[in-house]
């Protein structure tokens, strides 16, 4: 049975960037008619008049089990922040506990749109297993450290990891990634290990990097090379990396960067709130064919997981930041929520709504008064929507949320169990 999500307004994605107002055709996991089209008998149609029909939203950087510690120390210098509050809390966690904080992760982001999300953190089969289970596209990426982590000891991370990519490759909704944490925590041996894994299996390698000024002037001092060019000496910077943050760069790694055809995840309202003081040349980056994306970060460092929020920040920043009000205009920020994000995940076949694309859709209710008068649904979209406006998204052609009520998973429990799990963190 198809399914007919009818009499919206469509903001397509595809390559012309058209908004229109018609229908969408689902048949299975994919969009086979997008337009024009006529109800056929034994369609079940979503009536999506006054509504915005768009792709479901890519978070491309986060840390979902750490909604745990959602305000758990706020307004901090980041090294207090992580050495007095996260790092001490993280190594109480357990693999209940993570699960708890992923599924939370998991209720938040399904309710605000977003349909798929590169993640980063411990115990990843547990956030694996957590997003099989909502039916959320998740690239779960097993981190690796020098100094191991709450889940496993230095000797173990590395064929852990390994056994972990091989289990999961070719999983339709749970794609395994490798994932050294940074330059600052990962020497070279672990580098060219991650290296390696990313390439004998043709998995995404996801890495912060030049997150802060201190972080690449300790690199440098320790290894003679900024962050980028510690990545690419040891394997890691190519066209299946996903580099975060990327606040510190220069035009010379910029241009690296493009050359290498790694993609770059935008997570502008954390480092806003960690004031990590560099702003992301995301005009470069984008002039020079680089692939880009949004990310959140986790909840501990944006308090939320809203990419309609970061979309909007996203456009005002780089405004501000340039003194130009033509710097990231509305479809660029919604490119870089969608297509952009799943191209930097190397998916064509997300983020944009079109014959033959995956079915990940939000239907997005625009009759809020500060919706209207709808001149240009894009623009509207960007600057006045808010992840609490979705009411319907579908991933892979199913419903995963009707009406604003969460279809696969049980929020009251999910809740309670969060903030059980919060409190054993940090009591």
């Amino acid at each position: 049975m198809a399914l007919l999500l009818e009499g919206g307004t469509v903001i397509t994605q595809d390559a012309q960037r058209r908004a229109l107002r018609g229908s969408v055709r689902v048949e299975g996991a994919r969009i086979v008619a997008v337009g024009d089209v006529r109800r056929e008998r034994g369609d079940e149609v979503l009536d999506c008049t006054g509504k915005l029909v768009l792709p479901g939203f890519v978070n491309l950087h986060t840390h979902s089990p750490m909604t745990l510690l959602r305000g758990y120390g706020d307004d901090l210098l980041l090294e207090d922040w992580l050495q007095r509050r996260i790092w001490p809390a993280e190594a109480k966690l357990t693999a209940e506990l993570t699960r708890a904080g992923a599924d939370l992760a998991l209720l938040e982001m399904l309710l605000s749109g977003t349909t798929s999300f590169a993640d980063m953190y411990f115990f990843t089969d547990s956030i694996a297993q957590a997003s099989l289970a909502a039916g959320m596209r998740c690239w779960a990426g097993f981190p690796l450290l020098d100094f191991g982590t709450p889940e496993c000891p230095p000797e173990q991370m590395v064929p852990r990891c390994e056994d972990f990519v091989k289990r999961w490759l070719g999983h339709p909704l749970v794609t395994p990634v490798v994932a050294p944490h940074a330059t600052y925590t990962c020497g070279p041996g672990t580098l060219q290990q991650a290296a390696r894994i990313s390439r004998q299996h043709n998995v995404l390698l996801h890495t912060h990097c030049s997150e802060t000024r201190g972080e690449v002037y300790d690199v440098q001092a320790k290894h003679g090379a900024r962050p980028v060019e510690q990545l690419a000496r040891n394997g890691c910077l190519t066209e299946r990396t996903l580099l975060a943050h990327c606040g510190w760069l220069t035009k010379e790694e910029v241009r690296s960067i493009a050359r290498a055809g790694a993609g770059v995840a935008h997570c502008p309202v954390s480092n806003l709130k960690l004031a990590t003081g560099g702003t992301m040349p995301l005009p470069e980056l984008l002039a020079a064919g680089t692939r880009v994306g949004l990310g959140t970060d986790g909840a501990a460092s944006n308090n939320t997981l809203d990419v309609v929020e970061t979309m909007k920040l996203t456009a005002l920043l780089h405004k501000h930041h340039r003194w130009d009000p033509t710097a990231i205009p509305a479809q660029v920020a919604l490119d870089l929520a969608t297509r952009g994000g799943a191209d930097a995940l190397g998916r064509s076949d997300l983020g944009r709504l079109e014959p033959g694309a995956q079915a990940d859709i939000v239907v997005l209710d625009a009759q809020a008064a500060r919706m209207q008068p709808m001149h240009d649904p894009v623009s509207q979209l960007v600057y006045a929507a808010r992840g609490t406006d979705v009411e319907t998204v579908l991933v892979q052609g199913k419903v995963v949320v009707r009406d604003r009520i969460p279809l696969t998973l049980d929020a009251p429990r999910v809740l309670q169990r969060a903030r059980d799990a919060a409190h054993r963190l940090v009591s």
